[in-house]
């Protein structure tokens, strides 16, 4: 990220701000806001929704069939399910995803505080490991199970704070924790390969377009926006695990992530991985240059070099 090593508590502070705003522009709907703020709204967490109802087993559905069935269904409150439980673990997993690689980076880094590839993907595998035990198992789960129970004629849960209760209750802490080697695996390979891109991006304009300069907002925009494409396109499988291991029947229906990524291959065929690509590309895209917009400024303002 930054040629020198952060200040840990700059870091939470800037990544959590980065994560919550990104999470709240994704999520906020039916208010009171300027068309602009609505448009972003209305284009980015149903895109989550869609992405995490097409990964469930059974039959496959067009991400417009989807939207249809559920406007139809539930009214258009219906594609925000979930939507809470998103929010707070963005905020808590980008403050951990940010300290963690700041951390590992400032050890990785040479004596000029530059970090190689292979180095800066290490960094980011450390990173997405603790943002995964830390916050995004458990938001991740309660998310999907929300989600998936909507999608029930007479849904279980009423609302977040019903529905964790309720998971924590039945089937205790672990109950939260559901699927998290897939989660571990897929946040690893996320920041891994996020920050990387995003890292090895920055080194290369810095220093032949604009050396020695601090980089436009539009540039970190675009720069975070390609880490999130690159993201996408080399995780998805994993994100696909990761949702069928975490829905509402996985106990009953795979012994483990093998045995689902297995049946997954055997039974429904190697397409079946990238399902939900697009409606996660457009997420990733928008929420990877708002997110490294966001923690460079914030830096910035608090006296860091971004």
């Amino acid at each position: 990220m930054t040629s020198k090593k952060e200040n840990p508590l700059h870091s939470l502070i800037a990544g959590t701000t980065a994560g919550a705003i990104e999470a709240y522009v994704v999520c906020l709907a039916g208010c009171a806001c300027s068309s602009s703020t609505c448009l972003a709204s209305f284009v980015t967490y149903p895109t989550e929704f869609v992405k995490t109802r097409s990964q469930f087993g059974g039959k496959r559905e067009s991400p417009l069939t989807i939207i249809r069935t559920t406007v139809r269904e539930k009214g258009i409150t219906g594609l925000y399910s979930g939507c809470s439980a998103l929010v707070i673990g963005n905020a808590i997993k980008a403050g951990v995803r940010f300290v963690s690689y700041d951390y590992f980076k400032g050890i990785l880094a040479d004596p000029q505080g530059k970090v190689s590839a292979p180095k800066s993907l290490l960094a980011g595998l450390g990173a997405g490991m603790m943002e995964a035990i830390i916050a995004v198992t458990p938001s991740e789960t309660i998310k999907t199970k929300l989600i998936d129970d909507a999608k029930r004629p007479h849904p279980r849960y009423r609302g977040l704070i019903d529905g964790t209760t309720s998971i924590v209750r039945q089937e205790g802490i672990a109950g939260i924790y559901r699927g998290l080697f897939p989660v571990m695996m897929r946040q690893g390979a996320n920041s891994a390969v996020r920050f990387t891109t995003y890292t090895t991006l920055k080194q290369f304009v810095q220093s032949t377009a604009r050396p020695g300069q601090q980089l436009p907002t539009g540039i970190t925009f675009a720069i975070g926006a390609i880490a999130g494409l690159v993201t996408v396109c080399v995780t998805q499988p994993l994100d696909v695990i990761k949702t069928r291991m975490q829905s509402l029947n996985a106990a009953q229906e795979y012994k483990n992530s093998f045995h689902c990524g297995y049946r997954i291959l055997t039974e429904e065929g190697l397409l079946r991985f990238w399902t939900g690509t697009t409606p996660r590309l457009i997420r990733l895209v928008m929420s990877g240059g708002i997110v490294f917009t966001i923690y460079e400024n914030v830096i910035r303002v608090m006296g860091g070099k971004a």
